[in-house]
């Protein structure tokens, strides 16, 4: 099945103030308190997250990615999601979260529209 551990790995985007987080692994009940931790301990103006290496993703995941957007929304900051493969991005379109957290295909996609 899926391994149940997620990998977060941090680098600074092509753009001044941006940081991005890669994900690597299902981001579910049993690792959403590690993508919580990661992403409220960013500071930068713009956070892209990418799902590129994410697999699965259950209800404690849509719930962290609404934790994240709600925190980037109370320090000002912009949050965007990327990289997300079709199982994922229809989860966020059934549950409506694309209609408020930007979604990209790519990073550079994301940092454009972010700057």
């Amino acid at each position: 099945m899926f391994s149940k551990s997620l990998q977060i790995t941090a680098e600074l985007g092509a753009r001044e103030g941006t940081r991005i987080l890669h994900l690597n692994g299902p981001l579910d009940m049993e690792t959403t308190l590690e993508f919580q931790r990661v992403v409220r301990a960013e500071s930068s103006p713009v956070l892209i997250v990418d799902f590129g290496g994410v697999p699965y993703m259950d209800s404690a995941g849509i719930g962290a990615i609404v934790g994240a957007y709600v925190s980037a929304q109370k320090a000002q900051r912009r949050i965007a999601l990327t990289g997300m493969n079709e199982r994922l991005r229809a989860l966020v379109e059934l549950n409506r979260l694309s209609k408020i957290v930007a979604t990209y295909t790519s990073i550079a996609e994301a940092e454009t529209a972010l700057h």
